[in-house]
């Protein structure tokens, strides 16, 4: 079904301000996204992934595109399935058939507002996958490239040595996943 098809697409929020990473909410981030598709592709743009954010079925079909004109803050939210304040990554979700019309607008987000302040940032897309589970893979390859760079970078032992201990000294634990968050692969990714 084209309308069960899910598409996930992971991103990075990158700001010189340290303080918006802090700042980020998904709230906030879907508002932003949400009024770059406004601005790039207008009434059909949002209409088709409001659709998309809100999942099939919530607000009827095509026909009840006048419906989704409705610009309440509360239909966005869907669309951010995850958000990691700390390290500033993103996956969006949206249906298979408008991910393009998603990935073509994150370009024009050039500010998150946040507790009445602005942040100028940009969002880098990653990778966009079938599955959450994709998506996943491709960030823990991602992160031991960036680490590996952040360590050929260090200028002294001392550098590395900090590094390498901050690193042993984190532990993680793998949860259960739950079966709602993972959606099937339909083999394209």
């Amino acid at each position: 079904h084209a309308a069960l098809s899910r598409r996930y697409v992971l991103c990075e929020v990158v700001s010189e301000d340290p303080r918006c990473r802090q700042c980020i909410e998904d709230r906030a981030l879907g508002l932003a996204v949400r009024d770059a598709i406004a601005r790039v592709h207008g009434d059909y743009g949002l209409a088709c992934c409001s659709i998309s954010f809100t999942g099939a079925g919530g607000t009827g079909g095509p026909g009840a595109a006048g419906s989704l004109r409705v610009r309440s803050p509360v239909r966005v939210s869907p669309a951010v399935k995850y958000l990691n304040a700390y390290t500033g990554t993103v996956l969006l979700r949206c249906r298979k058939d408008s991910y393009r019309l998603l990935c073509s607008v994150l370009p024009f987000v050039r500010s998150l507002e946040s507790r009445g302040q602005r942040y100028p940032c940009f969002l880098n897309t990653l990778h966009v996958g079938g599955t959450i589970r994709s998506c996943q893979k491709f960030l823990i390859q991602y992160n031991r490239t960036q680490l590996l760079r952040l360590l050929q970078n260090c200028t002294n032992e001392e550098e590395r040595q900090c590094i390498q201990k901050s690193l042993l000294s984190c532990s993680l634990t793998e949860e259960q996943s739950q079966s709602g968050d993972e959606e099937e692969d339909d083999g394209t990714e």
